[in-house]
């Protein structure tokens, strides 16, 4: 629903453009650092837009690059987490089984902390 709206405003947005430039069809000094063009202002209009446009598509490219990286890092960390909790669940399942064997790991954490 989001992106059909977004398609409206889009196409509404182009057609307030190109109304715009319809009516501005004198031509317009367009100054370069290097000399100086005398353009249609349509051509000016249209191109600003589409200059426009492309700026903001690619800002939006780099922004989905880098989540779609940050989302990578944090599945990996998801991955590495749930390994090691299902390590140490099968440890306590393993020390529950084996009570000698608890008070023996037990005891020998107590040791190695001393």
């Amino acid at each position: 629903m989001k992106s059909q709206w977004m398609l409206v405003i889009g196409l509404l947005f182009a057609i307030i453009i190109a109304v715009f430039a319809v009516f501005n069809v004198d031509k317009v000094p367009v100054d370069y650092v290097f000399g100086e063009a005398h353009w249609p202002l349509v051509l000016v209009i249209l191109g600003s837009a589409l200059l426009g446009a492309l700026a903001s598509g690619l800002f939006a490219v780099f922004k989905s690059v880098r989540t779609r990286r940050e989302v990578k890092v944090l599945q990996r960390q998801i991955t590495e987490k749930e390994s090691t909790i299902a390590n140490q669940q099968n440890e306590i399942a393993m020390l529950q089984k084996s009570p000698e064997l608890a008070t023996e790991v037990m005891g020998d954490q107590y040791d190695a902390k001393k």
